[in-house]
C-alpha cells in the first residue's frame, strides 16, 4: 500500500476535479484545531469585490511618455540626481569684474549645468519629433496641405535641431571640427 500522501495524489490525479490540498494531509491536532475551530462558531462573511478592471492606454499617452522618459535620459536628469551641479555657471569679466551668467560648462565634455543638459535635451526631442512629422508627412489618406505642413515643420524642427546641436557642441568645446 502506498504512503498517505501518494495515495491522495493517485486519487486526485484519477478524478481530475479535485486538487491537491496539503494543509488537508497534516497529522498535527493543534493545526487542525487552529484551522477548524474558529470557523465553527465565526462566519466569514461574504465580500462583493469587483476585480478593477484596467483599461489600456491610447496610444497618444504611450508615445507621450516615451517621448517625456527620452527627454529626461537624453537631458541628464540622473546625473543631475546624483552629481548635483548648480542650475547656471558664472564667470567674471576680466576688463570690467563684472559677474555674468554661462549657460555651458565649457571644456568638460563628461560635465554639465543644468540648464545645459534641458536644452540640449529639447533639443534631440525637437529633432525626434521632426523625424515623426516627416513620417506622418507620407500618410496617403491626410490632405494634400496637411502633408505638405507635416513635411515642412518636420524638416524645419531636424533642421535647427541639428544647428543648434553643432552650435552647443562648438560652444562646449572651442576647436571641434576646425
Amino acid at each position: 500500500m502506498p504512503p498517505k500522501s501518494e495515495a491522495h495524489a493517485a486519487s486526485t490525479t484519477t478524478t481530475g476535479a479535485t486538487q491537491f490540498d496539503p494543509s488537508s494531509d497534516s497529522i498535527d491536532p493543534i493545526f487542525h484545531i487552529l484551522r477548524v475551530l474558529p470557523f465553527s462558531f465565526l462566519r466569514p462573511p461574504r465580500l462583493r469585490l469587483k476585480l478593477p478592471t484596467f483599461t489600456l492606454p491610447s496610444a497618444m499617452t504611450v508615445y507621450s511618455l516615451i517621448l517625456l522618459t527620452y527627454f529626461m535620459v537624453v537631458s541628464g536628469i540622473v546625473y543631475d540626481v546624483i552629481v548635483e551641479p548648480p542650475g547656471i555657471g558664472s564667470t567674471q569679466d576680466r576688463l570690467t569684474g563684472a559677474v555674468r551668467p554661462v549657460v555651458f560648462l565649457p571644456g568638460r565634455v563628461n560635465g554639465q549645468y543644468i540648464i545645459e543638459g534641458l536644452s540640449s535635451g529639447f533639443m534631440f526631442v525637437l529633432g525626434g519629433v521632426g523625424i515623426v512629422l516627416l513620417d506622418l508627412a507620407l500618410d496617403k489618406n491626410r490632405a494634400k496641405s496637411v502633408k505638405v505642413s507635416y513635411a515642412s515643420a518636420g524638416v524645419s524642427f531636424v533642421a535647427i535641431s541639428y544647428v543648434m546641436s553643432m552650435l552647443f557642441v562648438r560652444i562646449k568645446i572651442p576647436a571641434y571640427l576646425r
